[in-house]
């Protein structure tokens, strides 16, 4: 499973670090290293909302408040694991 976080200017203004941080400390706490790979990009063309993420090609639009949630949902759920 993949995951891009937008890291250009844009984004970067509304947080992409902090979510960045967010998704590896979730990665790390979850234990899900090897089933989880993060990257980040240059502008992903979805400026006008929050920070642009895809998941396996699918977009998401987050805030660093979000992110936890994201994870939760989408990444956990599709890993068949719990929070």
């Amino acid at each position: 499973m993949k995951i891009t976080i937008c890291i250009g200017s844009s984004c970067h203004l509304k947080g992409s670090r902090q979510i960045v941080e967010e998704l590896q400390r979730l990665v790390a706490q979850y234990d899900v290293k090897d089933d989880v790979e993060l990257a980040g990009q240059f502008c992903m063309g979805n400026c006008q909302n929050g920070v642009c993420v895809t998941l396996d090609g699918e977009s998401f639009s987050l805030k660093p408040e979000t992110t936890k949630a994201f994870f939760t949902e989408n990444v956990l759920k599709r890993l068949g694991k719990e929070a």
